[in-house]
């Protein structure tokens, strides 16, 4: 094997020994860059272990940008995993750091980097947690306009109540100040949050009120139901945690001989 191929092998594969332990080593490493990042925004850490923690910063800033360095030249295709979901998380994971010598503060961003622990699942080899957040992810997917209907949908009667509340509760004073804050009312109310800043003072505000709770209660249930049934659609297809050599794409079929995103041979 090229050693291209080897730190494939060991930076995209965990099923290796070499593989495993770069991956926890990786792991370890994120954790404790991101500490480092909480302790300096002590300011009586900051006072005493100012100097120490700025060094360690850049220390794990250049580690994980030799990293991402390394991934871009062993992949077959760099853009397709540069611009994928972890490529994009690695590379906003290391910019922070570069960017505070530019604008003092921004480092503070660097707290990105807790999402690249998400790789725990692949190094742990908790596959079917892995093959769960593809089937959660595909029935997301598959539902969004069924979803944004409901939306919507809501969105309108929440317009309607508010607007309903300001008229009735106008002439008192309930907190019915105009619309906007209906519509507010409308939306906590519905939501079953109730923060009580707004609460209707008339028998028929209170009537309606009670009616807008009762709605609540009902709507809350209709997502769930919807993400349920994409759900067990999906859930016939179990999928791989095959990566491609090429693309570095996941969530390929069981039987699949070809990445379906590229072409690449698995």
């Amino acid at each position: 094997m090229s050693i291209r191929n080897k730190l494939y092998d060991i930076i995209f594969e965990s099923d290796t020994r070499a593989g495993k332990l770069f991956d926890v080593f990786l792991i370890i490493s994120i954790f404790l860059s991101v500490l480092v990042v909480m302790l300096d925004s002590v300011k009586q850490i900051n006072l005493v272990y100012g100097n120490l923690l700025y060094q360690l910063e850049w220390f794990f800033t250049l580690l994980f940008t030799m990293e991402y360095c390394l991934r871009l030249w062993c992949i077959g295709r760099p853009v397709y995993y540069a611009t994928s979901f972890y490529g994009l998380v690695d590379l906003f994971a290391i910019l922070p750091t570069y960017f505070s010598l530019l604008f003092p503060g921004a480092q503070f961003l660097l707290v990105i980097r807790v999402l690249r622990v998400l790789r725990v699942f692949r190094v742990l080899k908790f596959v079917q947690y892995i093959g769960e957040a593809n089937i959660l992810l595909t029935a997301l997917r598959e539902s969004r306009r069924k979803i944004f209907i409901f939306l919507f949908s809501v969105l309108t009667m929440m317009v309607i109540f508010g607007s309903m509340m300001y008229l009735i509760e106008s002439g008192v004073n309930s907190g019915f100040t105009s619309i906007p804050k209906g519509i507010y009312w409308a939306i906590v109310t519905m939501t079953t949050v109730g923060y009580g800043d707004i609460s209707p003072q008339t028998p028929l505000g209170q009537v309606i009120a009670s009616f807008v709770m009762v709605m609540g209660f009902s709507i809350i249930a209709v997502p769930s139901g919807i993400v349920t049934i994409e759900m067990e659609r999906t859930r016939k297809n179990a999928l791989s945690s095959l990566v491609c050599k090429s693309c570095s794409a996941e969530g390929h079929d069981q039987d699949a001989k070809y990445c379906k995103y590229c072409g690449h041979g698995l």
